[in-house]
């Protein structure tokens, strides 16, 4: 699964060295592996042996629609945040008994087209959307097949903005509550409850965190059961943590500090939680996203000019916050790497994009080999919540995306033109 790697002391994918793609195609630019995103998908439906269940890729993560096509084509399903993501997995080739539809805010019309479209399920997150949900089904006369989504206030070790299973966030239904709503669901002539849904955040490495939350899956369905209902499905979510400090390592590179991520995998984490969740005998759903793409691209940029102040030095880079705001958003981590290495000194530097933001920041007080104008950087494990989260700001076209194919590397989005805009 490690289709990134020095060859010569320079950056290839698969087969085809990154400087070919940076000259060709120009900078910034996404580039994804077609094979590391496969190899993933295949490591993680491996770990589930012979247990019931249906993986959904996360669409959020990175709706391209080619890398929807190689992830239809292996027969995953697909969970949908919108009528725009039911859309696009559909017409990737992903079929509607496999797509589910999450969110807080479904709109009528976007209900209307799951129902139409007979998908698979739509989790349900409170008292007034399941009403709304059963007068929509009724009107087209069929049931609305539903999992509640419940909220277990598990603390998780990630950034505040991500966490989506504590009491204050916006997601799920209280635990003391999705009895009662359960009961009422199940009374209700258009609805079909096939189970409960959870999920704690993004991003997050701590497999006891996720133990916990199987825990807690596990005692909710067997008090559910106690009640006299039946529960079929559970759907676990996703936020599989993956590593992003440290992935790509040479003796020219620096050392990176912190190894808490090191052999973090999906796999490991499944491989605790799934003896606790097929003692619940439902059918098992996840919703795999980042851990599916996240190593499976990178973005290309450009050094434009290095600025020496007195308190620091920028390495200037032709990528801002508009084409990856993660750092500035969440604060979070991507190895940077120079495409070419050489024997050099090792800076401590901000890597800073072009936009007129101080928050517009790449790395901030990171040690990197020096480089120089019109060298390439590479900013590692960006095949999630990348290109998704791209915009327009400061009148910039967004980048365009790559893909590689053992020797061979295609566009499958072509840069915007200013004209686009």
């Amino acid at each position: 699964m490690e289709e990134f790697q020095f060859k010569q002391d320079e950056l290839w994918c698969e087969e085809v060295n990154l400087k070919r793609v940076a000259e060709q195609c120009g900078t910034p630019i996404y580039v994804y592996s077609k094979r590391s995103i496969i190899d993933h998908y295949r490591h993680i439906e491996k770990a589930f042996g012979g247990i019931d269940h249906l993986s959904c890729y996360a669409v959020k993560a990175n709706a391209n629609k080619e890398i929807l096509r190689i992830l239809a084509r292996e027969g995953i399903g697909a969970d949908a945040g919108s009528i725009g993501e039911m859309q696009l997995a559909q017409n990737a080739g992903f079929s509607p008994e496999k797509i589910t539809f999450s969110g807080v805010g479904k709109r009528d019309d976007e209900i209307e087209f799951a129902l139409s479209n007979n998908i698979m399920s739509l989790n349900v997150e409170s008292v007034e959307e399941i009403e709304v949900i059963n007068s929509i089904a009724a009107k087209r006369n069929t049931r609305a097949r539903i999992l509640l989504r419940i909220n277990f206030d598990i603390e998780s070790d990630t950034h505040p903005y991500i966490t989506t299973g504590r009491r204050h966030n916006k997601f799920g239904v209280d635990r003391a509550e999705a009895i009662a709503m359960l009961k009422r669901a199940t009374t209700l002539s258009h609805i079909e409850v096939l189970g409960i849904h959870s999920h704690i955040g993004s991003q997050i490495t701590s497999i006891e965190t996720f133990v916990a939350a199987a825990k807690e899956m596990k005692n909710c369905i067997d008090e559910i059961r106690q009640q006299g209902m039946t529960v079929r499905q559970l759907n676990f979510g996703g936020g599989f943590g993956v590593q992003y400090r440290d992935y790509i390592s040479h003796h020219l590179l620096p050392p990176e500090q912190d190894h808490s991520e090191i052999g973090l995998t999906t796999v490991a984490i499944l491989n605790a939680v799934l003896p606790i969740l097929k003692e619940s005998k439902c059918k098992i759903l996840i919703q795999p996203g980042r851990s599916l793409v996240a190593h499976a691209g990178i973005l290309l940029t450009k050094v434009l000019y290095i600025k020496k102040a007195q308190a620091k030095t920028f390495v200037i880079v032709d990528a801002g916050m508009n084409d990856l705001i993660r750092p500035s958003l969440y604060q979070s981590y991507h190895q940077i790497v120079p495409l070419s290495l050489k024997k050099t000194t090792h800076n401590v530097v901000d890597v800073v994009g072009p936009l007129c933001e101080s928050g517009d920041f790449l790395a901030l007080d990171r040690a990197l080999p020096a480089v120089e104008r019109n060298e390439y950087l590479v900013v590692m494990c960006a095949g999630a919540y990348g290109y998704v989260l791209s915009s327009n700001y400061n009148g910039r076209p967004r980048p365009a995306e790559v893909m590689v194919d053992g020797d061979r590397f295609e566009v499958i989005r072509k840069r915007e033109l200013i004209q686009d805009l």
